[in-house]
């Protein structure tokens, strides 16, 4: 089995728990898009279909460590027809580490938009980059990184491009949840960007702290996306950045906002 599909292999407990497997090396922290994606992995096997996920809020209580199990706990906070709400913790060591709502609704008729338009790129074209700095918890050998950074200062977007290379089975869950584990790559880099610094630098003190994704349409996590993001706004040591995930067809597949610390070391 591949990094990514057993890092969504989650192993059913009693009452709605499940467990984890870590990523990365031990001593080093774990990446925040694990919890991200096994947050949702967790609370997908709650919900019956026709109902989708619609959005996921998550916190980040403190920092995992690479390589260590995580516990998760449901809470089945509502279920009715057409909608349903989870709400999901994670645990290590008896400490818990993050704290997560995620909604699910059954999909309904009505109008839509949200076309990015012309894209601004041709990834194959992009020389393959990575991450923008080391990644550990990441298995940078299943997921194509491809960045193609544009503008500076409070003009300054990230253009991420991912795909997975690793065969993936068609259950869209995964999709989400390889798309929701590649959200946070970096994210809030564009926040330190706009000032000239990078978390890479180590310049500041730097992390996600909240991180919020709105799904629109299915993903395919095994064809090329673009997450494109800026960062409106920081003020007193935080900083947020927004992002639009879209797909090769050109169509919004979600929305992110994530905001970060970016804390001037002393």
């Amino acid at each position: 089995m591949s990094a990514l599909l057993g890092l969504l292999d989650l192993q059913p407990g009693a009452d709605d728990t499940f467990v984890a497997p870590g990523y990365g090396p031990a001593g080093k922290r774990a990446f925040g898009g694990q919890f991200v994606a096994q947050s949702m992995a967790a609370a997908v096997r709650t919900v019956d279909e026709p109902k989708v996920p619609t959005n996921i809020h998550l916190q980040f209580l403190r920092g995992g460590a690479g390589g260590t199990d995580v516990d998760y706990d449901v809470e089945r906070t509502y279920d009715g027809r057409t909608a349903a709400a989870r709400r999901v913790r994670s645990w290590q060591d008896g400490r818990i580490i993050t704290a997560a709502t995620v909604s699910f609704a059954a999909p309904l008729p009505g109008p839509e938009h949200g076309r990015y338009g012309d894209l601004p790129d041709d990834p194959e074209r992009l020389d393959k980059t990575g991450p923008a700095g080391p990644a550990p918890g990441l298995p940078l050998d299943e997921i194509d990184i491809r960045i193609a950074d544009t503008g500076d200062g409070e003009a300054f977007v990230r253009r991420l491009w991912w795909r997975a290379t690793v065969a993936l089975p068609d259950d869209p869950v995964v999709h989400t949840c390889v798309a929701l584990f590649v959200t946070d790559v970096y994210m809030i880099d564009p926040a330190l960007r706009v000032h000239g610094h990078s978390m890479s630098d180590r310049s500041h003190r730097s992390g996600t702290t909240d991180s919020s994704v709105w799904f629109h349409r299915p993903i395919r996590a095994d064809r090329w996306n673009l997450l494109e993001s800026r960062s409106p706004a920081a003020a007193r040591g935080r900083g947020v950045v927004t992002a639009s995930l879209v797909g090769g067809d050109g169509l919004i597949s979600a929305t992110i906002v994530q905001e970060g610390l970016i804390a001037a070391r002393e």
